[in-house]
């Protein structure tokens, strides 16, 4: 299946088209099985946190915070990073070696340390 990931407008405030899509496109797979399996929820839950971190909604470093249970650091005060080490694109490349759980995983982490070295040099 082809999916053209330009097709109608942003589902997400300040993202473009193609990101939201590739976000919705990557995990839909998982969000079909949400329903039956809780471990699964959680797994989406921590992909939605990570993309709102990465986007400009207040509340999405917060967000990521408490879903990944680490309250050493206080992202979401002040600007965003300037750069992100790994992105939804990042997880979508590497869907076919690597499980998605663990690539969302590893991506939630890695945005709240971005969060936190920006955290961590504004003080």
């Amino acid at each position: 299946m082809l999916v053209r990931l330009t097709d109608g407008p942003p589902s997400h405030p300040g993202a473009s088209a193609s990101c939201a899509r590739l976000f919705e496109v990557t995990l839909r797979g998982l969000r079909e099985e949400t329903g039956t399996d809780t471990a699964t929820a959680t797994v989406v839950g921590l992909a939605d946190a990570a993309y709102d971190a990465q986007h400009p909604d207040p509340a999405g470093p917060d967000r990521l915070r408490a879903a990944l249970e680490t309250l050493d650091a206080s992202p979401g005060a002040g600007a965003a990073p300037g750069a992100w080490r790994t992105t939804v694109a990042d997880v979508a490349a590497d869907l076919d070696v690597i499980d998605l759980r663990v690539l969302v995983e590893a991506w939630a982490r890695s945005v709240q340390e971005d969060w936190t070295a920006v955290s961590t040099t504004r003080r």
